[in-house]
């Protein structure tokens, strides 16, 4: 018997909560409903989800301080839910760690189409790696291997999700090379993802606070373009 895959929905109205999980149960997921921010870090442990809807505005610890502490030991993938349309609140959100971002009201079907979208990104990554040649890239100071997924960084693991180690894995694995946001998108999120180039932006931001520019290389800025792994000649 194949185990159910299984969402945590995080939303202190009940009646969504339950529309959601309606929505997603006919999809054969398993769900489980929580209504406030420290029920929700107690499930992430008990229930163990394989992705969170999470919704911004609850009770007590809201969604985006929610957000921190499951990224802080959990790379489980999260979708915000949030009546805030603000490009600050995506960004924000993007920025915690953070897959996606939906605006309420939203539609269902676009909804379980982003679940599994998400599910299906942060599945796949890992398998199709361990499947290939080992996929590692060294500079000076710098490691990136894409099979065990780490980063070492001036000797110190560095700590990534998924899709930062894989953006910079992309850009380092053709040095010089400037892709511009879309093409980035099209690369690591796929052509199925429903979202901005500003997701790019944002992954790029948290690359360059955790990677900080080399005397040997860094990741630069093309204005008006996009982005490159420059590599200084010697």
């Amino acid at each position: 018997m194949v185990n159910k895959q299984k969402i945590l929905i995080v939303d202190d109205d009940n009646n969504i909560a339950e529309l959601i999980s309606l929505y997603l149960t006919k999809e054969c997921f398993e769900t489980m409903i929580v209504n406030d921010g420290e029920s929700a870090l107690s499930a992430v442990d008990s229930f163990t989800p394989n992705l969170i809807l999470l919704d911004l505005m609850l009770p007590g610890i809201d969604g985006y301080q929610v957000c921190r502490e499951v990224r802080a030991k959990s790379q489980t993938p999260i979708i915000m839910l949030s009546a805030k349309g603000e490009i600050f609140d995506k960004v924000l959100g993007l920025e915690l760690g953070a897959d996606d971002y939906m605006e309420k009201p939203f539609d269902s079907k676009e909804l379980v189409a982003r679940v599994k979208a998400v599910l299906r990104r942060y599945k796949q990554a890992p398998v199709a790696a361990a499947k290939e040649d080992v996929k590692v890239v060294e500079y000076p100071d710098l490691i990136i291997n894409q099979t065990n997924y780490s980063v070492v960084y001036m000797g110190k693991n560095i700590d990534m999700p998924p899709k930062e180690l894989e953006l910079l894995y992309f850009l380092a694995s053709s040095p010089n090379h400037v892709f511009t946001r879309e093409q980035l998108l099209d690369q690591i999120w796929g052509y199925e993802y429903i979202g901005d180039t500003r997701t790019v932006d944002v992954h790029i931001k948290r690359l360059r606070e955790k990677i900080k520019d080399h005397e040997s290389w860094k990741l630069s800025t093309i204005w008006g373009i996009g982005y490159k792994f420059e590599v200084r000649q010697s």
